[in-house]
């Protein structure tokens, strides 16, 4: 039977529009590398978004030596673990539905000094990871994985396998439900992440893109067109907007964080928001995570 014009003009439209709608409601906050004392029920949460928080951090590192050192993927718990217990964590989805709780592997810093991925080979690394991982997961009852090394001792290739094969690992086995990974914007941390999403971009499901790493006097349009370059460096893949609760980096919340982002909104670009951090939230009463949870879930 021949289907009329109309019909095949509708139906192309009607997928055209599919395509086009990549607007999410995912938010996500940092939450315990500060040690503010802060816990999951003091984040304002509301019901019509995707939220999880994400614990920070876990680190192949040492927790016992002075400087702290590598152990080749055997991680440690670096966060506030007594206001961000396995008890607290449990006690908060039951209580929202929406919420998921995640880990950040990597980090910055550990007590000052910096942390860098320094796997002894691929395969002892990975095996390493993966039982460590899987022993944190299992005891909070994690639901993701959050990638954010910030510095290297490893080749790109290197990080990009490790990391890879670890994601993969944890997804097959259903210990995850989701991965995301956090670069920002320098030379090395680029080369890196991106030779990751080349061999591996599949299995990541978010791009916690650190957008508060830019100066703070970036302009609104400044900001459009380094989202449009990670947008071309993770194709395919859901760049997250960002701020740093001070303001202190990237576009200020308090001025122009949020037109920029309805401006997004739009445009169907705004897959989702994240914050560093909760702690540093907790002064401010978290006015910024209020206002970004309401624009992802208000209609376009």
């Amino acid at each position: 039977m021949k289907i009329p014009m109309f019909v095949t003009l509708m139906l192309i439209l009607l997928s055209t529009q599919k395509s086009q709608a990549k607007n999410s409601n995912i938010f996500r906050e940092y939450i315990g590398a500060v040690f503010r004392n802060v816990s999951f029920s003091d984040v304002p949460i509301n019901p019509n978004v995707v939220f999880d928080f994400i614990l920070s951090f876990g680190i192949d590192y040492t927790t016992s030596t002075s400087p702290p050192s590598p152990t080749n993927g055997n991680f440690n718990i670096f966060w506030d673990s007594h206001t961000l217990s396995p008890s607290q964590v449990s006690a908060i989805k039951l209580k929202h539905g929406n919420v998921r709780v995640g880990l950040s592997v990597g980090g910055d810093s550990v007590h000052k000094y910096p942390v860098y991925f320094d796997p002894e080979s691929v395969q002892s690394w990975v095996s390493n990871a993966f039982t460590s991982l899987k022993q944190i997961i299992l005891q909070y009852g994690l639901d993701g994985v959050d990638i954010d090394y910030e510095h290297f001792k490893a080749s790109p290739k290197i990080f990009a396998e490790c990391i890879g094969q670890l994601i993969t690992r944890l997804k097959r086995q259903k210990l995850i439900k989701y991965a995301s990974i956090a670069p920002f914007d320098n030379q090395d941390v680029q080369s890196h992440y991106i030779e990751l999403w080349k061999r591996y971009g599949h299995a990541i499901d978010y791009v916690n893109f650190q957008f508060y790493a830019y100066d703070n006097t970036t302009t609104i349009p400044e900001f459009i067109k380094y989202f449009e370059e990670q947008t071309r460096n993770y194709k395919g893949g859901k760049i997250l907007t960002s701020f740093i609760s001070d303001g202190s980096k990237g576009l200020p919340p308090a001025t122009t964080f949020f037109p920029a982002c309805k401006l997004l909104k739009k445009r169907r670009q705004l897959y989702g928001i994240f914050v560093w951090c909760a702690d540093e939230s907790k002064p401010l009463g978290f006015p910024y995570e209020i206002q970004s949870q309401a624009l992802l879930a208000a209609p376009l």
